[in-house]
């Protein structure tokens, strides 16, 4: 797999500690990869794909984008650690990192709320 691993801080910024700056760094590095909307629609295509992945071929019409464009966008996301890539002969398939998208979710979660998730 071509995945760069991504490490997201332990501690929320919502837990009401200060978080240190280098997690502060690394999260504020995932969370730019969100914040552009044509990668929250290749988040939710690749998502919803019948087999949990796609190719570039298969994102670039319903985006309306290019494929150096839509190859660009994949390559911000694996790399923040949100996709992984799977080299198949000459086309690359792209499907979430669950875990990552996890993770993600608990640190902006507060964690009074985390845990009443979690007794339900």
């Amino acid at each position: 797999m071509g995945t760069v691993e991504t490490r997201t801080p332990a501690i929320s910024p919502l837990a009401g500690e200060p978080i240190k700056p280098a997690d502060a760094e690394r999260l504020a590095g995932v969370l730019k990869a969100f914040a552009d909307p044509a990668r929250l629609r290749l988040l939710s295509l690749i998502q919803s794909s019948p087999d949990g992945e796609a190719s570039v071929s298969d994102l670039t019409a319903p985006l309306g984008l290019s494929q150096p464009t839509v190859s660009h966008h994949l390559r911000i996301l694996t790399e923040a650690g949100l996709l992984e890539r799977d080299k198949r002969g000459v086309w690359a398939y792209y499907r979430l990192v669950p875990s990552a998208i996890a993770a993600i979710a608990d640190l902006l979660t507060p964690p009074r709320k985390r845990a009443a998730k979690r007794n339900r």
